[in-house]
């Protein structure tokens, strides 16, 4: 077992780049199945996902080849199977991604329902509704997505509700097909903009990406090419918040502003300051927090995967300040590990009531997801004394070397295994801490 201790109370200063986006690299991945040439993709995150997502096009025979630490090419003239192995589905949500691009490759896929971060129900009903659209018939058995088609023909495909996940898969599967799709009511999301800006890149014809409707023109096939995945602006939103909590004053490169300017707007709003470069944002704050309301929505809304962290933040601010999250039905499971280290804070359904306090105190926590891990990292960053965080896979699975940067930046934190020691009696023993070098840690996670 690792877990990260964070001392607390250090200002964050300097500067801080910012990896490739998650959401967008791990649709990219499985788009590339989709391509009848070699396609190089830069600017890829060192992360769990992108590992998993890369695996599993390996099983299908498709041949990666790591250029650098962040730029891979990927070859799928040879993948000759469409079932997505089951063992590595269940370790990610966006390994349904698959569905949308194996049939636009082979007209028929075989993808178990996807795992991932555990805070509410993920229909897949938007995915499923778009495909059958397509002309493709959909069995589900044994938690097994089934969809086969004879042939993939355009359609107009209303979505009932904003869906990131249906926007970009039916993208994927219409991208071949004959005629030209109409998508309304789609997401608007910067990494549907990627995944889309990926395609054309490759030789399809998508056009309206970043609005709510999206027209895809069908094409016979895509030819390889050289693509760079967009800057993480959950990433970088991490970072902005990270800066303001701690009261430091960070330079967080690699960045598209526009990206993050509903981050912005609410930081401003609580008295810091934010000012804004080409490709890079300054955050860093003088005088006291104050309170702020929050509802997480769609993009161009305030993102849901930011309200974990925004949350730590309100919680040291002054005043009452209300979350509501408008995206997922259980995302404020890991408020019980903030108010073990003091947080004032209510929960009634989907909204929080935040009491801010002085300062948060150090205590063992854990990891309840990916971005709630992020959150317990700031909020180790301001607490009093130290912070054990347990479950670091979750954080693995989406931040590029974070204790990394954030040592850099000035923060008092480590990674440590901890050995627990068993006697014959049944009782455990003390723990061993054994710090992990960069090396053994990627060893750790992959």
């Amino acid at each position: 077992m690792e877990k990260l201790l964070i001392t607390g109370g250090n200002k964050l200063t300097g500067e801080v780049t910012i990896s490739g986006a998650k959401n967008a690299v791990v649709a990219i991945i499985p788009a590339a199945l989709l391509v009848e040439g070699v396609c190089r993709i830069e600017n890829v995150p060192d992360i769990k996902d992108v590992t998993v997502i890369i695996d599993m096009l390996a099983q299908l025979g498709a041949r990666i080849e790591y250029i650098n630490k962040n730029t891979i090419e990927i070859d799928c003239s040879k993948v000759d199977r469409y079932t997505a192995p089951y063992e590595m589905v269940k370790k990610m949500r966006a390994s349904y991604y698959l569905l949308g691009a194996l049939l636009g490759r082979f007209n028929k896929a075989e993808v178990a329902f996807p795992g991932g971060c555990d805070f509410g129900v993920r229909p897949i009903d938007q995915h499923i509704k778009g495909f059958e659209a397509l002309g493709v018939k959909v069995e589900m058995d044994h938690g097994i997505i089934h969809a086969s088609t004879g042939k993939l023909t355009a359609a107009q495909i209303y979505m009932d509700v904003v869906s990131v996940g249906a926007t970009i898969n039916i993208m994927l599967a219409a991208v071949k097909a004959e005629g030209v799709t109409i998508i309304e009511n789609a997401a608007k999301e910067p990494h549907i903009v990627d995944v889309a800006n990926f395609l054309n890149a490759m030789g399809a014809n998508v056009k309206g990406a970043g609005t709510d409707v999206i027209k895809i023109k069908g094409v016979k096939k895509l030819t390889g090419g050289t693509y760079s995945v967009i800057p993480d602006q959950i990433e970088a939103g991490t970072f902005m918040i990270a800066a303001a909590a701690s009261g430091g004053d960070v330079l967080i490169k690699n960045v598209i502003p526009k990206h993050l300017e509903s981050i912005t707007a609410k930081l401003i709003e609580m008295n810091v300051s934010v000012e804004e470069y080409d490709d890079a944002v300054r955050v860093w704050r003088t005088g006291k927090l104050t309170k702020a309301n929050v509802k997480t929505l769609p993009y161009p809304g305030f993102p849901t995967d930011l309200q974990p962290p925004i949350v730590v933040l309100l919680s040291i601010a002054e005043g009452t300040s209300i979350v509501t999250e408008g995206v997922w039905d259980s995302r404020f499971q890991y408020v019980d590990e903030l108010k073990r280290m003091g947080a004032n804070i209510k929960v009634e359904g989907r909204i929080a009531i935040i009491e801010g306090i002085q300062r948060l105190s150090g205590c063992p926590v854990k990891a309840t997801d990916l971005r709630a891990g992020a959150a317990m990292v700031i909020a180790g960053l301001v607490a009093d004394g130290t912070t054990e965080i347990c479950d670091l896979k979750h954080i693995d699975r989406g931040y590029e070397n974070f204790e990394a940067k954030l040592v850099k930046l000035g923060a008092n934190i480590k990674r440590v295994k901890v050995h627990q020691r068993h006697f014959f009696s049944g009782f455990a023993g003390a723990n061993v801490e054994e710090p992990l070098d960069g090396q053994s840690r990627k060893d750790s996670i992959q």
